[in-house]
């Protein structure tokens, strides 16, 4: 409930402080938002009325805090007045952060200490005993569970020992801070909220990028999970902001709003330094000077000296204190037990010494843990009366119903349905399915119409309609009623019967007629019309079905109204004309309302009418096709690139284009640069930060062999350029410095000295670690080498010798090394690429770093493909590996799931032989991968796997344009050997006039032995026994054929050695009874039938053929 007044009362019931800043910020609106109370659980006590501020009420009632900005629209940010709270005044600060005069650390806190009060937060404290992340501190996971109303911010110091670096790395921490924020239950509001801490602090958000990225948050160790966003300001991401679902295994009563900041981040970037150390703590006294010897000596303590057994007997303590005072049903010290459990497991998680089990099982027992404690948390809240109250259950809005239009004349009509920030792929998602829904419901209810345009933005899905008739159009239908027996009486009056028939369906009973059905069966009948409704009507009633229809891969809930959808809902306008269409939706009623960009002048737009929807949004600088952004940014980036002498690649136009499609909606791109030091690292590594972690579209050369030190990136809306521009450039050096960090520790060791850190991470529980796999393939290369070399020993005798095997046995030995190395543990996708680098830094043969870059292809659909024979021998094996072992250890995939990618495995590894036209036996593959798992493979399994690999061969091949019942009639006799079945699956479409009539001929033989008492194939055809010269000649041209055809023969080949069979299958029919009564001469002309017949065998099934 939120509640405002001139002695508003905060959570605890104080009065609230005003907050000078905050105030400004909300200059001719609300000052302050309130969070909610809890509903007092005394028997009648009445809960607070909503108290609304002039001029800022909403239609419910509530008072809402303004968007956060600023008053003056357009100011610079020198203009930008500093946040002060009465403190005495910090010295000048640096003039090149994202704020002037911006706040010492310890202000910072202050700052959003007084802002989260002032709206009703209670101020917690930091946890006594380590914690990893705020979100552990029990004022969040425990207090997020039951029905009470929960709101609290504080500062929390988290501490991660893996990231560990003796203080040497610029940008991370073993300890860094947090500052918390838990709004339970959700205020309606808080990314508003949010947004007011920002000006708290002094960040002018009509200047800055402050955006809201798709980020969801998990942890299955705790049973925790969350729908959200990382907040981007600039470029640089300075909250996590989620909605909790699930702790502790248990669903939410009431989803809570979960904000983190991460203080040393921001203030870096507001104060404009590049290293932890160089942010001012307090006036004269800097970060470093503060903590910099604590994280030199915790990480000394982290990685080098903690004790491993000790902390191993500690783990088995904590364990045991823990469920002692879980029997005690003492749940808050249980809790301080589990956190000291997680911070031993990782500790010595950092000094490496965590195997695969024993992750397993340590994730295990704190998974369990986390379950009971959070069950007995929730009883003993229950029992104790719940002492802050209980969430009162939310408002709703009364269904109305439209005004009557003011025309009969077709109208436009628009539905937007507002929310929060999207996902792209649940903006492309939810457009599609309106774009099917929209149609075929206006088709339902009767109503004409023009053009239907649906689109979407992050923030909205529209849907425009032109020309909507003002009605339903009229319908006449003949309508069965009760038999004529039962609908008269015996002197013709109509019984009760045919009473409630007409009364229904609005006739009278002398406008009925009788008609007797197709048995004979006397019935009454009236003609119904329906005139139809006013389309306002009957859309009001039929809306709510179809927004609330709207599907996604993960839906969450935000409120009491128990609406599931992508993101919260926020606002919701229909009209048809200038009626409003009052529907109602998870806890909201539709008006004729807009919400535009948040710092705009007015963030919120009234629209007079359907027909002046898409005006106003142009009007407020949104672009509403996402078609239309996507071509105005390429336009806009490669202009952009242009004016440095640029150019941004083409794959660019891809995946990444409609990605920042959608995550904007008014695009404004704008240019930043970087030093070209950084040049010096790989190109890979810059392209991957750009373009994966911050969105940049990369500017390379005109020739596009060399990358330029220029980016651009895409803000939303209205900001000022040179300052997005520095923005985003200190964070893209800050991201550019880690990669360095990182590239230079790795340059430190080779390849071969990351290996043994791969026992550590897990592959599979059976199947034991990365290294464990590693050297699995490395193994299975050899086998794998001789088995393709068997396949075809004319052409590929060479996979077989000593070079290759040499080159790929060293390639599959450090083929995961870079999977250990920092880099990659940062950016994963990078996988390969590092490898071949390092391999090469190294200087390692060209060869083997090849394919060691080649394992890892194809990483996704469209991708490059091993084409060394090394590379595509390691690349096969990885995956056979993988198929054959996750197979046998039941985790194969279902219709599903697949959480090991053995689909993408599969079609990969085909992928791979089939473009190289590499034969080779699966079967003796998969036999040859069998015997090197760690647990037993039995012959069902590998024939499991077989199958399943010729269900994505089948796939493969129909991908490639062949016709269905060709696939499978050649994979029915080759299918053992990818590269001959795709080989014979793509014939010529020329030679499909030759096949029909080759087919014609050789289904008479093949039906005639089908079902017949047919020799042996061991029994030889005897010539001496042919009675006629048709015999001999079919015969002669049998053998002549069967010379002709192998085990390699191409369809072509088979058919040119088929064909010369014709004439002579024709008039052996012609000529020849086959069943004759002579016993010893029919079996001899089955025989040849039989061979005949079974000539196609090993090239084509034909029988799979239509016509045959």
């Amino acid at each position: 409930m939120l509640v405002a007044a001139e002695r508003a009362m905060n959570l605890l019931g104080a009065p609230v402080r005003g907050f000078a800043p905050f105030k400004q910020h909300k200059q001719g609106g609300a000052l302050r938002v309130l969070l909610p109370r809890a509903r007092a659980l005394t028997p009648g006590t009445a809960a607070l009325a909503h108290v609304p501020t002039p001029g800022a009420a909403s239609p419910r009632g509530l008072v809402r805090a303004q968007v956060a900005a600023p008053a003056q629209a357009t100011a610079p940010v020198e203009a930008a007045a500093p946040a002060t709270n009465g403190s005495p005044a910090a010295p000048p600060g640096p003039r090149n952060g994202l704020v002037p005069d911006a706040p010492t650390f310890q202000e910072a806190i202050a700052k959003l200490q007084e802002y989260w009060a002032s709206v009703g937060c209670a101020i917690w404290l930091p946890h006594n005993t380590e914690v990893g992340a705020g979100t552990m501190n029990p004022a969040t996971f425990l207090r997020v569970l039951g029905p009470e109303p929960w709101n609290v911010a504080y500062a929390e110091p988290s501490i991660r020992p893996d990231d560990s670096r003796y203080g040497d790395n610029p940008n991370r921490l073993q300890r860094h801070t947090q500052f918390q924020v838990i709004l339970k239950p959700d205020p309606g509001n808080a990314q508003e909220l949010y947004l007011g801490s920002l000006e708290a602090l002094g960040i002018n958000t009509k200047v800055h990028d402050v955006r809201f990225v798709e980020d969801n948050w998990e942890s299955p160790v705790l049973g925790a999970w969350g729908l959200g966003w990382e907040v981007w300001l600039d470029g640089m991401e300075v909250t996590q902001f989620t909605y909790f679902q699930q702790a502790g295994g248990r669903p939410l009563d009431a989803p809570a709003v979960e904000i983190t900041y991460g203080l040393e981040r921001i203030m870096m970037s507001l104060q404009g330094v590049t290293n932890f150390k160089d942010i001012r703590y307090a006036p004269g006294v800097t970060y470093g000077e503060m903590f910099y010897q604590n994280e030199y000596e915790m990480s000394c303590y982290n990685l080098d000296e903690a004790d491993v057994a000790g902390q191993r007997a500690r783990f088995e303590l904590y364990d045991k204190e823990a469920r002692r005072l879980l029997a005690k049903r003492l749940p808050i010290p249980a809790y301080d037990h589990l956190l000291k459990l997680s911070h031993t497991f990782n500790i010595m998680d950092a000094r490496g010494a965590v195997g695969v089990t024993e992750r397993a099982d340590c994730f295990a027992t704190l998974r369990g843990l986390a379950r009971e404690i959070t069950g007995l948390w929730v009883d003993r809240r229950e029992e104790l009366g719940h002492p802050l109250g209980l969430i009162p259950p939310p408002a709703k809005p009364t269904p109305g119903r439209p005004a009557v239009p003011s025309s009969a004349e077709p109208r436009a009509f628009v539905l937007e349905v507002g929310t929060e920030e999207l996902p792209p792929d649940d903006v492309e998602a939810a457009v599609a399915q309106l774009r099917d829904r929209v149609p075929a419901l206006l088709s339902k209810l009767r109503l004409t119409h023009g053009s239907v345009r649906v689109e979407g933005t992050p923030r909205r899905l529209a849907v425009v309609v032109e020309a909507l008739a003002a009605r339903q159009a009229s319908e006449e239908a003949k309508v069965r009623g009760p038999p004529a027996k039962q609908a008269f009486a015996a002197d013709g009056t109509p019984t009760k019967a045919l009473e409630g028939f007409c009364r229904k369906n609005g006739v009278d009973a002398a406008s009925v007629t009788r008609e007797p059905d197709a048995k004979g069966v006397e019935y009454v009948y009236a003609v119904v019309k329906d005139a139809g409704r006013a389309a306002a009507e009957v859309l009001t009633d039929e809306l709510p079905a179809l927004v609330g229809g709207l599907s996604f891969k993960k839906s969450m809930r935000w409120n009491g109204h128990g609406a599931a959808f992508s993101r919260p809902m926020r606002w919701l306008l229909a009209m048809h004309g200038d009626t409003v269409l009052p529907f109602v939706h998870a806890g909201l009623q539709a008006g004729s309302t807009t919400r535009v960009l948040r710092n705009a002048p007015e963030p919120e737009l009234p629209v007079p009418s359907a027909e002046a929807y898409l005006p106003a949004l142009a009007g407020a600088r949104i672009t509403l096709g996402g078609a239309q952004r996507a071509e105005a940014i390429w336009r806009d980036v490669a202009a952009m690139a242009a004016k440095v002498g640029g150019t941004v690649p083409e794959s660019t136009r891809g995946d990444l284009l409609a990605e920042v499609t959608n995550l904007v909606e008014s695009p404004t791109v704008v240019m930043g640069s970087f030093s070209t030091d950084f040049l010096q690292l790989p190109s890979e590594v810059l392209v991957m930060v750009m373009r994966k972690h911050q969105r940049y579209f990369p500017v390379f050369s005109p020739d596009g062999a060399s990358l330029l030190p220029h980016f651009i990136t895409v803000a939303n809306g209205t900001v000022d350029a040179a300052t997005v521009a520095a923005g985003n450039e200190a964070v893209l050096r800050a991201r550019f410095e880690d990669a360095a960090f990182f590239y230079r520790e790795d340059l430190k060791h080779k390849l071969e000295d990351f290996r043994p850190k791969l026992s550590g991470t897990t592959f599979q529980k059976e199947l034991g670690s990365i290294l464990d796999k590693a050297n699995r393939v490395e193994a299975l290369v050899g086998p794998l080498a001789a088995a393709v070399a068997a396949a075809a020993p004319a052409e590929q005798a060479a996979w077989g010798g000593a070079e290759v095997l040499s080159v790929a046995t060293q390639a599959a030995r450090l083929c995961k090394a870079d999977l250990a190395t920092s880099t990659v543990t940062e950016m994963t996708a990078l996988a390969g690429t590092m490898g071949r680098h390092y391999a090469h830094k190294e200087g390692l043969p060209s060869a083997v770093a090849e394919a060691i870059f080649e394992a890892c292809l194809p990483r996704q659909a469209g991708d490059a493909l091993p084409s060394s024979p090394p590379g595509v021998l390691v690349a096969v094996a990885d995956r056979l590996d993988s198929l054959v072992g996750l197979f046998a250890a039941g985790c194969a995939p279902s219709a599903a799931t697949d959480p090991y990618g053995l689909r993408r495995a599969a079609y990969g590894m085909l992928q791979a032989l089939v473009s190289n036209k590499v034969r080779v036996s699966l079967r003796a593959a998969v036999a040859a991968a069998a015997g090197l798992q760690p647990l037993p493979v039995s012959a069902a399994v590998q024939s499991d796997v077989l199958a399943y690999l010729g269900g994505r061969l089948e796939q493969l091949l129909a991908d490639g344009g062949a016709p269905a019942e060709v696939v499978r009639a050649a994979l029915a006799e080759r299918g053992d050997d990818p590269a001959l079945a795709a080989r014979t699956a793509e014939w010529e479409a020329g030679e499909a006039g030759r096949l029909r009539r080759v087919m014609a001929a050789f289904s008479r033989p093949t039906r005639i032995v089908r079902g017949k008492e047919v020799p042996p194939a061991e029994v030889a055809v005897d010539p001496s026994r042919f009675e006629g010269e048709e015999e001999r000649r079919l015969h002669a041209a049998f053998v002549e054929a069967r010379a002709k055809v192998n085990a390699g023969s191409s369809v072509s080949e088979w058919l040119s050695a088929a064909e010369p069979l014709l004439p002579a299958i024709d008039a052996f029919f012609e000529k020849v009874f086959v069943m004759c009564d002579d016993a010893a001469v029919r079996a001899n002309r089955l025989a040849l039938l039989r061979d005949l017949a079974a000539l196609p065998r090993g090239v084509l099934d034909l029988s799979q053929l239509p016509g045959f």
